[in-house]
């Protein structure tokens, strides 16, 4: 296989880089052109993607073709490594999702690198309005280390994250259980004490799952699981960043409360991310569902609750980039080294990496990046 390269500037650094690539893997980083413009970094990695573009990771009829297309989908958008999430439902129901994702990755080599496992949302989250979000009711249930045997049964072990509130009794023998098979344990749809949050933390939970979202309403002024969930040095929190789970103020403080070293970004979108606005039919999205001309997706009834995000990962990062106080720097590391962590390493420039990685443009005061080149093992990736 021939050497190749392409060429950049670091997000980090502002300096210009030539990488250099051959058999999949990173062999050389040297200094780039002096004129280049285009900004060069790892590929995205978004830890929770329940669909886009009309691709559902969670729908009745999701197959092997649904999963090929929505890993195409995120790669156009220079996400090259992605969970598939799959959300609060009847056991039958997720395990039909497992196998799909599984029987995807064993038929397409691509699917296979993209997707290093699956994160199952759910079931054992709050039944609580408001901390529930638009997950189902009926399908709560508390944590059972026999059902999820029963996924890995399924599906060749492919479920590597679990978000859950702890709760429920018998909740940290289970996070205990999952951690001892090395799953990452995260925090989210939560009413859980702020004693709870912390002894999560003892049993081997590491993340928080798009804090700041899935809450009760109104919360306690302090103590609360959200102040103690920042102050909780053991967990890494996840941030949806797309302008309309966080506000901008919000989402300032709780990233300089939480610090970059502890922060991640995920998109959480879902299947009608991307599509026109209108009103849809989506039965896992809770029924009636707006996508409204602002790019945010609402309930089209009750409350008015978020369900799900609209935009990618790319666009969050943009997002933040923008914000006052932060930089491309933090906002490309929040979406590459830090989720990276949870994959096996991914997400870092050097020498002897996987040649994932992502070319594109972006300016001050843009709002989305504009995706010029993706690489997934230096390979160019083009639409099928």
């Amino acid at each position: 296989m021939k050497t190749q390269s392409i060429t950049g500037r670091d997000p980090h650094s502002g300096q210009p880089l030539k990488v250099t690539f051959e058999e999949g893997r990173i062999r050389a980083i040297d200094s780039g052109p002096a004129d280049e413009r285009a900004w060069l970094s790892p590929g995205f990695i978004d830890l929770q993607v329940n669909g886009y573009l009309g691709s559902d990771v969670n729908s009745n009829a999701v197959d092997r073709d649904v999963v090929v297309a929505l890993t195409q989908k995120m790669l156009a958008t220079g996400v090259t490594t992605y969970l598939p999430t799959i959300v609060t439902a009847s056991e039958s129901r997720i395990v039909a999702s497992l196998r799909a994702i599984a029987e995807a990755r064993r038929t397409d080599p691509l699917v296979a690198h993209a997707i290093p496992y699956a994160h199952v949302e759910g079931p054992h989250i709050s039944p609580e309005d408001g901390a529930r979000g638009a997950h189902a009711r009926e399908y709560v249930r508390p944590p059972s280390v026999a059902e999820f045997d029963r996924w890995q049964q399924a599906c060749g072990d492919l479920v590597g994250m679990v978000t859950l509130s702890p709760h429920w009794d018998g909740a940290l023998e289970y996070i205990s259980a999952l951690a001892g098979k090395e799953i990452v344990v995260s925090i989210g749809h939560s009413d859980a004490t702020p004693a709870q949050i912390h002894a999560a933390a003892d049993a081997g939970a590491t993340l928080s799952t798009h804090l700041g979202n899935g809450l009760k309403s109104p919360l306690p002024r302090h103590p609360n699981l959200l102040w103690t969930q920042l102050a909780e040095d053991r967990l890494t929190a996840c941030f949806i960043a797309d302008g309309h789970h966080l506000p901008a103020d919000t989402l300032k403080a709780m990233l300089r409360a939480k610090g970059i070293e502890r922060s991640i970004l995920v998109s959480d979108t879902v299947s009608l991310g991307g599509m026109p606005a209108g009103i849809y039919d989506a039965d896992m999205l809770g029924g009636r569902v707006e996508v409204t001309a602002d790019e945010c997706v609402r309930s089209a009834t009750g409350g008015r609750f978020l369900a799900g995000a609209y935009r990618v990962l790319p666009d969050g990062v943009a997002h933040v980039a923008g914000m006052d106080g932060f930089t491309l720097s933090d906002a490309v590391r929040m979406a590459t080294e830090n989720p990276g962590r949870f994959v096996g390493g991914r997400g870092c420039l050097r020498v002897g990496a996987d040649a994932d990685l992502v070319r594109f443009a972006w300016e001050p005061g843009t709002t989305k990046l504009r995706i010029d080149t993706v690489l997934v093992q230096g390979d160019e990736w083009k639409a099928r």
